[in-house]
């Protein structure tokens, strides 16, 4: 017996339309933080918008209705399994002759596994290949599975090697017998070995039929690994079998389900996940929470609330029969499954996915030691798989951030403040001239401490004085994550830090100090703290005063355009030769001008830099040579300052990128490998041609691979070219 106030309000939604013919299969990113990425599948049964959960269901008992999940919880698509369908007549019979849709009653997105589950845990299937992928094809399923070789943990490398091998053969015939309208997983085997995984996903990535390549690579063998929990064992094969897939196929965790589990495998690159713990877990009397798994044992009151409990109590619950209970739970565990996937999709939008792993990873000791592991990994990449991965996991992740960002223990380790450290190691220079003219060697580091953003407001008048009395200083300002140049002040994350503000007051001991200051090629140099306590009494010289302020306005804008558009210090120093800009109220540069021409402004939100199409000619005048193409690409950028990113596009998109269109992937045909997610580049032609300007949506990698989605979002395009 089913609560009667499941069907209330419950209202019938309209089918899904399908995709256009050409972009059957194709996956685009909408929105991205990292590797984290809220994408878009294409399929003949509508979109599916990832990350999500595809609920299992199983033909022949049915915990949830899958028409109610369509209904009720917007579940774009769910997945069954095609052998169990296969193997029973009746639903085999019904299948081909209805389609599996009107079998299920389910008018959204279909996927099925093939049996190499049911192989793992019975020992072997009866079905072939060729012949399960032949039936998925006729009953009309949106994403089958081929037949793949179970690759359990604990079995030597000598069966996972031919797992991997076979499934690869496989592959062959599996894409012949799809045909043009069913798309297909390409399993990654290899268990707990790393260079196996990375094998398996070149493998499977490179593999080619008639009509296309594998839509999607689920990770496959590591049902037993979350049954025990070995989690940082399921992230180690994750970042391995990552480091080969192609970056514009969705990767899927194949068994995982657990809503605990969600946040740090979607910031590590998840976009499908798919599990029956929303219905094993009820029948078991668990309830699925965030934080965890709970018995309806004990409860005195519900952990975390749903609509399906909301009129009852825990007591209420347990007088039920098993069935109504059962079913009931499932409705819960369903839709906080649901709950958490929509609060990681939010977390994605807001650039906040990486701070709500870390929440959740305090949730559980294995899940804790788990991402310890994998701060581990990105902080010291090995020049292995996981290595590989974890350093595109930071190089994909836009460094700057226009929210605040919150303190904990592991906010040093979060993917954009490295990726903003390694650039401002690697590309922020010391100053070559001082605001008095001179141009020696400099003759103190004075650090700031005790003083809270904006530092313009707070800090502005200690600067001067410093600089008045030692025109050759390094300034620098303490924040609770390290170092930053006051030329670089407004940048976000420094500057939106969220904590107590005694924590401004703290002062590293002179082993981390010297660290940060060997980072960034001053160690050598003397250090002179400075208090927030410390007065000052100003010179009364307004002209040194005033050169001092534009000077330290300067080296804002050169450095940057050091650290966000790879320009050189000495070519900004050219650029800024003749600068001037417009403030606003609170101190802030608003406009910045080049010999009286408009060509840039800072960012309000986080502090980088917006171009205008003056300033993008400006810098394409720096290198008007097009960027290799993706095919001819032999090109290794070996200096930190290879100039300002450039992307090449196909005469096609040309009349329509210069009247400020978007480009889109497909038409592009090469890209300087040091585009930065977030930032600026150039679009050029053939000829090198300056074409529009605008932000890099992806990398240059993904540009190569990505056929579907915006490359570039422009800003403006040149027409008068």
């Amino acid at each position: 017996m089913t609560p009667s106030h499941y069907h209330y309000s419950m209202s019938e939604r309209p089918d899904p339309e399908p995709c256009r013919p050409q972009d059957l299969g194709k996956f685009e990113i909408i929105t991205r933080d990292g590797a984290a990425r809220i994408g878009r599948l294409h399929t003949k049964h509508g979109i599916l918008q990832t990350p999500m959960l595809l609920p299992v269901i199983n033909p022949n008992i049915r915990t949830i209705e899958p028409r109610e999940m369509w209904d009720k919880y917007r579940v774009n698509g769910l997945i069954t399994n095609s052998y169990v369908t296969w193997k029973h007549e009746d639903l085999r019979t019904s299948a081909l002759k209805e389609g599996i849709h009107a079998l299920l009653d389910y008018p959204g997105v279909i996927v099925t596994d093939s049996g190499t589950f049911q192989s793992y845990v019975y020992g072997d299937v009866e079905v072939e290949p060729g012949e399960i992928v032949d039936f998925q094809r006729d009953i009309g399923v949106d994403l089958g599975t081929m037949l793949d070789v179970f690759g359990r943990p604990d079995m030597s490398r000598e069966e996972l090697e031919y797992a991997v091998e076979e499934t690869a053969k496989r592959s062959e015939i599996s894409l012949e017998n799809a045909g043009e309208n069913l798309l297909l997983n390409g399993p990654i085997q290899g268990g707990l070995y790393d260079d196996l995984r990375s094998k398996a996903g070149s493998l499977m990535g490179a593999a080619k039929g008639e009509y296309r390549g594998f839509a999607v690579h689920p990770i496959g063998g590591i049902v037993p690994l979350m049954e025990q929990q070995r989690y940082r064992e399921l992230f180690q094969i994750l970042l391995s079998a990552k480091s080969t897939i192609p970056p514009n196929k969705p990767i899927h965790l194949f068994g995982c389900g657990h809503p605990l589990l969600f946040p740090l495998s979607i910031a590590l690159g998840v976009d499908l996940f798919d599990s029956a713990a929303y219905a094993l877990f009820a029948r078991d009397d668990r309830l699925l929470t965030p934080e965890g798994t709970v018995k309806l044992a004990g409860l005195n009151e519900w952990p975390c609330h749903s609509s399906a409990l909301f009129t009852y109590t825990p007591d209420e619950v347990r007088e039920m029969n098993k069935d109504e209970r059962s079913t009931l739970l499932a409705h819960h565990n369903l839709e906080i499954t649901q709950a958490e996937l929509a609060r990681c999709r939010e977390a994605i939008r807001k650039g906040k996915i990486w701070q709500l792993a870390e929440e959740r990873s305090h949730c559980s000791s294995r899940l804790r030691e788990a991402f310890e592991w994998v701060i581990e990994q990105i902080e010291e990449s090995d020049e292995g798989p996981v290595g590989e991965s974890a350093l595109r996991l930071i190089s994909t992740t836009d460094p700057v951030r226009g929210k605040s960002e919150q303190l904990s223990i592991d906010i040093d380790s979060r993917p954009h403040i490295l990726h903003l450290n390694a650039l401002l190691a690697t590309r922020w220079r010391k100053p070559g001239s001082w605001w008095d003219g001179s141009e020696s060697k400099p003759e103190q580091v004075a650090i700031i401490t005790g003083l809270t953003p904006p530092w313009r407001d707070t800090a502005l008048e200690l600067v001067v004085s410093i600089l008045l009395e030692k025109p050759r200083s390094i300034i620098l300002i303490l924040t609770p994550i390290g170092l930053v140049p006051f030329s670089l002040e407004d940048v976000s994350p420094w500057c939106h830090i969220d904590c107590s503000d005694s924590l401004w007051e703290i002062v590293p001991n002179e082993y981390e100090l010297k660290n940060w200051l060997d980072d960034l090629d001053i160690g050598d140099i003397p250090i002179e703290i400075y208090h927030s306590s410390i007065e000052f009494d100003l010179d009364s010289n307004k002209n040194s005063t005033k050169l001092i302020r534009t000077w330290i306005d300067r080296c804002s804008i050169v450095d940057k355009l050091s650290l966000f558009c790879a320009v050189s210090p000495s070519e900004s120093c050219t650029l800024t030769s003749n600068m001037s800009s417009r403030k606003s109220r609170t101190d802030r540069m608003v406009n910045v001008f080049f010999d009286g021409e408009h060509c840039l402004s800072p960012r309000l939100t986080d502090g980088a830099i917006s171009l205008t199409l003056a300033g993008a000619v400006r810098l394409h005048q720096i290198n008007p040579n097009p960027p290799q193409s993706f095919v001819n690409d032999e090109s290794i950028n070996d200096t930190d300052h290879p100039g300002m990113p450039r992307v090449l596009i196909s005469d096609d998109a040309i009349p329509f990128v210069k009247k400020g269109r978007n480009v889109i992937h497909g038409f592009v045909l090469g890209a300087d490998s040091h585009i930065i997610v977030g930032q600026p580049c150039l679009i050029v032609d053939n000829s090198g041609l300056l074409v529009a300007h605008g932000i890099a949506n992806s990398t240059a990698d993904e540009m190569s691979f990505f056929n579907k989605g915006i490359a570039v979002k422009v800003r403006d395009g040149n027409s008068e070219k």
